[in-house]
């Protein structure tokens, strides 16, 4: 019988955090169908099955739940001492795997990841982007990136340097025609872009001055789920948008979008990149601490 190889331990587990073969191959840079044929192989080695598999869902038999478990952590075992043997490199090389929330990722995209990518020929960077907030350790990231009160309590955050701010902005022909909102309760009167949370919700849009707060269930012809497509959708004349500011900072400041409610936007708690204190750091996520320090340093 042949031997499992380190991929295919990484399979299972990116199919049993997934749920899905297709969701795992695009995790693993990989095929579906050549996902399938490792998976099968496997299993045929192993004499059992680990998922069941129906047109529409994937799970985890008895045995693959217990593969799982006690894989996981022989996996995170096997990662950190990869790690303290990169550490011993004196120049950085690997790969780097990031999650980030969209717009934080985007705020970083050229300061920092293009900036390390360059210093640091031999190394590369896995950039992960979703709404909700993950395990980064569970999920096999070796950083993860959000607002500062989002970072979970046990790990080490390192501050951008930045607040962030939202805004709601409007083209100027829709201010032509429909005016321009004075206080928060006037957004009732206006077309507006809803957004979807990953989970399913609805994003309320969040004001606050003097102390006062303002939650508004904004109204408008399209929901949408995706910072670029709202944007688009502002920009003809649609309805009025709330961005992160740094998502429409470019617009803004060609004229393209206008902003209103300034005085109802308080800044909030900047971005910080987190990671484990409990691991060993690689060479290469040594320099890119160093590269994150050194740009938050020159934002101050």
């Amino acid at each position: 019988m042949e031997r499992a190889n380190l991929n295919d331990l990484k399979a299972v587990m990116a199919i049993a955090k997934r749920g899905t073969f297709r969701g795992a191959a695009i995790e693993l840079g990989m095929s579906t169908t050549a996902l399938s044929h490792a998976i099968g192989k496997l299993e045929g080695n192993l004499g059992v099955r680990l998922f069941n598999r129906t047109t529409r869902s994937v799970s985890l038999t008895e045995a693959g739940r217990l593969f799982v478990e006690q894989v996981g952590p022989a996996l995170q075992n096997i990662h950190s001492a990869l790690d303290i043997v990169r550490s011993q490199r004196e120049s950085p090389s690997g790969t780097l795997r990031i999650n980030a929330a969209a717009f934080a990722a985007r705020e970083i995209i050229s300061p920092v990841i293009i900036e390390f990518l360059r210093r640091y020929p031999e190394m590369n960077i896995d950039l992960v982007t979703e709404g909700k907030l993950v395990d980064i350790i569970a999920d096999g990231f070796d950083l993860g990136i959000r607002v500062a009160h989002l970072v979970p309590s046990d790990m080490i955050a390192v501050s951008l340097g930045k607040l962030q701010k939202y805004v709601v902005v409007g083209s100027p022909e829709y201010f032509e025609r429909y005016g321009k909102p004075q206080i928060p309760t006037d957004l009732f009167r206006h077309k507006c872009i809803r957004v979807r949370l990953p989970d399913g919700a609805l994003f309320r849009w969040k004001f606050e001055k003097n102390g006062e707060i303002i939650q508004i269930d904004v109204q408008g012809p399209i929901t949408l789920d995706e910072a670029s497509l709202s944007r688009a959708a502002v920009l003809e004349s649609i309805g009025l948008g709330y961005f992160m500011e740094q998502d429409v900072r470019t617009e803004i400041e060609s004229g393209q979008l206008v902003s209103v409610l300034d005085d109802w936007m308080p800044c909030m708690s900047g971005l910080c990149l987190y990671y484990s204190g409990r691991r060993n750091q690689s060479a290469g996520l040594k320099a890119f601490l160093a590269l994150v320090r050194e740009v938050a340093l020159n934002n101050e």
